[in-house]
């Protein structure tokens, strides 16, 4: 074991998910291993204690895994299990974490961000209860960075990552796992894997996009070893370090190939993706994308169909800025609907204390109580779970929906690599005139209410202020104002767009349309052009 001086950096703080910056800086000297120790000087009790190890395959993972290790055993950790090649999605990892009683869990990745010698990287400490860590632990964290004067790390050759076995480092156990077996494992004690297996054999088709992320080797054991899906419709499997070049996130612009699939005339039952955590997920039906607001209300509502659910749900929790989709669902069926900040973490409160059983966040993120995570798989299982045991299309199980409890039409305008003061201009400017916006009129429209967004913790009682920007309006209409805290350069400026059509009869207008006048209001009301210097959003999912 070797103690190691070293001098602190002042930019790592943590995130909604953890340290993110691009990779050249985690590679300069120390960075990391100032920011692991920094995240082992903050916990107590670890000593002799399981720490897991995983990531998303990309460029560094296999580097940073290495350091890890050896800190963790200078540190005092008793037993590291790691997932062979380094690979472990973001819900595996959750799922290794609690099934093995581990202290905690290092989980390597950016995310959906992209990959490669310049792009991003990420390292996110979670808890022993398998979910990303609270703030006051990642507060505590970043104080702890900005101090550090020393690190410690074991001098030992290198650990073969893809060798699945049992060595020693120092004093260490280091157990080198199978990435896929236990979530599998998990997935076929959630869902009716018979039923679905079923459904394919009769001549279901889908298709799923990996992105060349982490989830390759999870969905093609699971959709085509173990559920029969015909060979090649898992797409782009192989994990990459720059996942093949392209942007790792499951939206229509990054997954554009397969949206135009599946509304082609030969296109398949069901189309789905995962990003390059493994922990989000895109829903396309043959002619129909499900927004990821519709999907969590769609899960929720027919949730009962799969086993693990058969007995009902105990709650239903939504990050502030998804669509109120889910309520309404919650509504029906008698159980507690509850409006989280965004961050997977909020959910873990509620979900350890047995108040939510089915979460979601409009950005692509859905999950359960089975980990502490959101599960892109999960979702893509329990759609699949649905469509066997409904014998409907996606398309009409969509429709369906819409007309017993009405369609929220739904839209985010994400402007990214924002000059950072213009956002935070922007942002200052809207929270000083929230209390002069109600009864105010914009585009024909009447502002009921404005405020930001506090979130009151029902389990620990904290509180987390200034979550998003909210301007409600006669009717039950809705814009949010947000700066995003998963990007590496600039800021991430994203406005969610919400309007609820009870009418059946006008779900079939497209959503632009719909949505038209509450988007010049958004522009509007905050003076996006004007202060942003951008004429258009870079990316509208």
């Amino acid at each position: 074991m070797k103690t190691v001086s070293t001098t602190p950096f002042q930019d790592q703080k943590p995130g909604t998910s953890g340290l993110r910056k691009k990779v050249p800086v985690f590679q300069q000297p120390n960075y990391v291993e100032n920011f692991i120790q920094s995240v082992f000087d903050s916990l107590e009790g670890f000593e002799g204690q399981t720490l897991v190890i995983g990531g998303d395959g990309r460029f560094f993972n296999r580097e940073v895994i290495q350091i890890a290790i050896k800190m963790a055993s200078a540190n005092g950790f008793g037993r590291v299990l790691v997932g062979q090649g380094g690979i472990l999605s973001t819900p595996a990892a959750s799922n290794v974490i609690r099934k093995n009683k581990a202290f905690g869990g290092l989980i390597l990745s950016a995310s959906h961000n992209p990959g490669g010698p310049n792009e991003d990287f990420g390292i996110k400490y979670n808890t022993g209860n398998g979910g990303p860590a609270p703030e006051k632990v990642t507060d505590a964290i970043y104080a702890r960075s900005r101090v550090i004067d020393t690190y410690k790390i074991c001098e030992t050759p290198d650990v073969d990552l893809d060798q699945i076995g049992r060595v020693e480092v120092g004093t260490m156990d280091v157990e080198i796992i199978d990435s896929v077996a236990d979530y599998a494992a998990l997935m076929e004690e959630l869902f009716d894997f018979a039923a679905i297996k079923a459904k394919i054999a009769g001549g279901f088709r889908l298709t799923f996009d990996a992105m060349h992320a982490v989830t390759g080797p999870y969905a093609k054991e699971i959709l085509e070893r173990r559920l029969g899906a015909a060979e090649g419709s898992v797409k782009n499997f192989v994990p990459l370090e720059d996942f093949g070049g392209h942007h790792p996130d499951p939206n229509l612009v990054h997954a554009k190939d397969l949206y135009d699939l599946m509304m082609s005339d030969d296109a398949p039952d069901f189309g789905a993706a995962s990003d390059g955590d493994g922990d989000r997920n895109l829903i396309i039906g043959k002619g129909i994308f499900v927004t990821p607001s519709d999907s969590l209300a769609m899960l929720a509502a027919n949730a009962h169909l799969a086993p693990a659910y058969a007995g009902g749900l105990k709650g239903i929790a939504r990050s502030m800025p998804t669509s109120r989709a889910a309520d309404r669902v919650a509504e029906k069926l008698g159980v507690k609907a509850y409006e989280t900040p965004t961050g997977w973490k909020f959910f873990g409160n509620l979900l350890d204390a047995g108040l939510a059983t089915i979460c979601g966040e409009e950005s692509a993120g859905t999950g359960s109580d089975h980990v502490r995570e959101k599960d892109g798989l999960w979702a893509v299982l329990l759609w699949l779970n649905i469509l066997a045991v409904r014998g409907e299309s996606v398309k009409a199980i969509a429709e369906a929906h819409w007309t017993e409890y009405g369609r929220n039409f739904y839209a985010r305008h994400d402007y990214e690599d924002v000059d950072t003061q213009a956002a935070n201009g922007l942002v200052a400017e809207l929270r000083e005139k929230l209390d002069r916006l109600a009864g105010t009129s914009v585009q024909g429209m009447t502002i009921a209410a404005a405020d930001d967004f506090s979130y009151l913790d029902p389990v620990d009682g904290s509180t987390s202020a200034n979550q998003g920007i909210r301007i409600l309006f006669e009717g039950d209409s809705r814009i949010v104002y947000r700066l995003s805290g998963t990007g590496t350069s600039g800021a991430t400026l994203r406005v969610y767009i919400e309007r609820f059509e009870p009418d059946a009869a006008k779900h079939d207008v497209p959503t632009p349309e719909a949505l038209a006048d509450l988007i010049a209001a958004a522009d509007e009301i905050a003076g996006i052009r004007a202060k942003t210097g951008r004429n258009e959003p870079s990316v509208i999912t």
